[in-house]
Formats: structure tokens, C-alpha cells, sequence
């Protein structure tokens, strides 16, 4: 399965942040999504996304070599900022979400099951989202999508609200996951790209350049990273 983006372009008045993208998702990997702010990297989920109209370009699915064009099922979303209904405790979430998505959930599990998954402790499962903490909610908007099983997995800077052990099981859920997903990991922090990323990917003047991983983690890749980030003035 891949992902394909072909001539996608997205300006905001006189800004070009997207020029004419073409790239490449595959199956099975996590792609680490790097850029200076304001590069374009939640802009272009967004775009994937169908939150904003794009000026240009088209998003496909191929699978057994078959294109199809991305449907909004395909994706999911996981915010850096969790939007989640505060007014409902994290069961009666579950709950809603599996009830009005639960014909195309593939092996339906009990709601706490899926608790016990993102290791949400038992006397936190009744209690107002309200009164969650940030990483609690960004755990439940990383649950739902989960649950969901999209084929393409958007995550915006989703383990900066985590203690380190969290941040650890996240990424250990993830790398179980990743291969019937294509995943895209955004972040400004490239020692978790480098632990947690199959590839990496950088936005640097609105283009998509996947940087070759010879030896991931040595210092002259992360100098090459450097090199191609410095080319964009920050804002």
C-alpha cells in the first residue's frame, strides 16, 4: 500500500507554502516529518486531511498497484493540541465513538480493553474529560484513531505531552501498528524522529526531500538534516 501526493500546492496569499508536492508513503514505515516553524508541516496535513482546500494536486491510495483517490476513512488525525468533548468522561467517549463507528471496526474489543491497551488506569476511565490532563487526552485522541485502523496515521507532535514513560509505550504501540499503516510522524525534535522514524522526510521551501538514512543515527546525518533546515528562515 502507499500513500501518493502528486503536484500539491497549497499559498496563503502571497506565501507559497506547498510547491507542487509529489511524494511517496509506503506501507510499514514510520516517516518522520521534520521542518523549521511555520515550513508547512501542519498545513499539509491539514490538506490530506480535507481541513483546508488545496489550490492544486490530488491524493491517491494504491494498493495492488490500483489507485484510488483518498477518502476522508483513509486517514486519521492525531492533533498536537487534543480536541476531545469535555463534558463526557473517557467511557462514555469510547463508548460514543465505537457506537457510531463500530461497522467499520475490524475486531471489536471491550471498551476496557482498549483502556487496558493505552494503559489508562481503572479510576481514570469514569472521570470527566475535563479533568484530564494533556497527555491524557492526547492518549484517548491517539486510542480512537487506533481503534479507527486508517490506513494513513497523522500525528502532529503527539508525544511532546507524555512523561518519558509514556512517550516510550506510545512509541513501542506504534512500531506494533506500523505495519499495516503508513504513518507520518511530525516533530521539531530530531533525537525522537531518529529513535522512533523508518525514514526521514524534511519541508524546506515547500518541498518534500526524503533525506537517505545510510547511518541513521550518526552525526553527519543529523548535520544533513541541519544543512537542509537552514535553507528556510525561521517565522
Amino acid at each position: 500500500m502507499k500513500l501518493l501526493i502528486k503536484n500539491l500546492k497549497k499559498s496563503f496569499e502571497e506565501k507559497n507554502v506547498l510547491k507542487d508536492i509529489n511524494f511517496e508513503f509506503k506501507e510499514g514505515k514510520i516517516y518522520g516529518l521534520l521542518g523549521r516553524n511555520g515550513a508547512g508541516k501542519t498545513t499539509l496535513f491539514n490538506c490530506l486531511n480535507e481541513d483546508i482546500e488545496i489550490d492544486s494536486g490530488e491524493f491517491l491510495i494504491e494498493e495492488n498497484q490500483v489507485a484510488r483517490n483518498l477518502i476522508s476513512s483513509d486517514i486519521g488525525y492525531v492533533l498536537s493540541v487534543p480536541i476531545v468533548p469535555e463534558f463526557l468522561t473517557g467511557r462514555e467517549f469510547l463508548k460514543f465513538f465505537i457506537d457510531i463507528n463500530q461497522d467499520r471496526i475490524d475486531d471489536l474489543k471491550s471498551i476496557d480493553e482498549y483502556f487496558d491497551l493505552m494503559r489508562i488506569d481503572k479510576e481514570d476511565r469514569d472521570r470527566l474529560m475535563r479533568d484530564y490532563s494533556h497527555g491524557m487526552k492526547n492518549k484517548l485522541q491517539m486510542l480512537v484513531n487506533i481503534i479507527a485502523n486508517p490506513k494513513v496515521l497523522l500525528l502532529d507532535e503527539p508525544l511532546t505531552s507524555f512523561d518519558i514513560v509514556v512517550a516510550e509505550e506510545m512509541k513501542q504501540i506504534l512500531r506494533e501498528i506500523k505495519k499495516d499503516h503508513i504513518i507520518v510522524f511530525s516533530t521539531h525534535i530530531m533525537e525522537l524522529a531518529l529513535d522512533l522514524c523508518d525514514e526521514m522526510v524534511v519541508l524546506n521551501n515547500g518541498i518534500l526531500e526524503e533525506v537517505e538514512k545510510n547511518d541513521l543515527n550518526n552525526e553527519k546525518f543529523k548535520d544533513k538534516i541541519i544543512a537542509l533546515l537552514k535553507g528556510e528562515s525561521d517565522d
